[in-house]
């Protein structure tokens, strides 16, 4: 068995043509759309991964602003930013990317957000929000990997799912999402992680395995029924090479797979810019409202 590729290409290209339209017509009716990211430190990955959502920006239509907040910096210099963009009328949505370097804290700067700033879909209001099934912004990466699953027609409604990892950025808020009674969710959904004694006793019995660790290759061919969805949302780096959660060996075992490269990042740089856009479209609703 050669698994099939979950490619997340074709995903993030139906969501930009989305965003796209309704970045134009929104622009219509006032000034651009301002997504911002604030970078602390300077690792060279995540100032990667930002470079690819001001690039994303700029296709789609809308302003991005930058802030970088240096590794010698203080947390009181990091909430000052956090207070700026608060405040700052041109912005719509913005992130601090994660993870931060030790010293800052992550948490304390999402708490000081305005939630309905949160592009990334981490404030606790938010993520409240998603508890409740209500609307607002879903974390981009969790809601990457739903719109995966709903793009190429995997149904996972009542079906065995398990999430490896149990981080407040994927695993936890994944967990949310799937088992919800909606498209792309509905599963039976058991969240397992990297201290677990045999992970396999429950990967094994999984229709759908879903690695979110950052820890390279905790995910081998045996520990996989055959047949099962197979998808990598935990990477690592060494030195510039990419290190997935997934061994490449399991598209031997699995009928569906995600790339190497292409997979969920694509498709988490895609829901960003579709939960900015939904926000400044609940701004601008919001406005008229007042006004009218």
């Amino acid at each position: 068995m050669q698994a099939k590729l979950l490619e997340g290409g074709p995903v993030a290209e139906a969501i930009l043509r989305d965003v796209r339209q309704r970045v134009s017509a929104l622009s219509q009716r006032r000034r651009p759309i301002g997504l911002a990211t604030v970078l602390v430190g300077s690792d060279r990955a995540s100032a990667g991964y930002v470079r690819k959502k001001h690039e994303a920006c700029e296709a789609v239509g809308m302003v991005s602003h930058h802030h970088h907040v240096p590794e010698g910096a203080t947390q009181a210099e990091l909430l000052e930013v956090v207070d700026r963009l608060n405040r700052d009328a041109a912005v719509d949505g913005y992130l601090v990317q994660h993870p931060v370097p030790p010293g800052f804290d992550l948490n304390q700067a999402l708490l000081s957000m305005d939630p309905d700033k949160d592009a990334d879909g981490l404030h606790p209001v938010n993520l409240g929000r998603l508890v409740l099934q209500e609307p607002g912004p879903i974390p981009a990466t969790p809601a990457g990997i739903r719109a995966m699953l709903l793009h190429y027609g995997v149904d996972i409604s009542g079906r065995r799912v398990v999430i490896v990892g149990r981080g407040p950025t994927l695993g936890r808020p994944l967990s949310l999402l799937l088992s919800a009674k909606q498209p792309g969710g509905n599963a039976a959904v058991t969240v397992v992680h990297s201290a677990v004694p045999d992970l396999s006793d429950y990967t094994r019995q999984a229709d759908v395995v879903i690695a979110a660790v950052g820890k390279p290759g905790i995910v081998v061919p045996d520990m996989l029924r055959p047949g099962a969805v197979v998808i990598n949302g935990g990477i690592s780096w060494k030195g510039r090479k990419l290190l997935p959660d997934v061994a490449e060996s399991c598209a031997e075992r699995a009928s569906w797979i995600t790339p190497r490269l292409g997979g969920v990042g694509v498709t988490t740089v895609a829901m960003l810019l579709r939960n900015a856009v939904a926000l400044a479209e609940r701004r601008v609703d919001s406005d008229d409202l007042r006004a009218g």
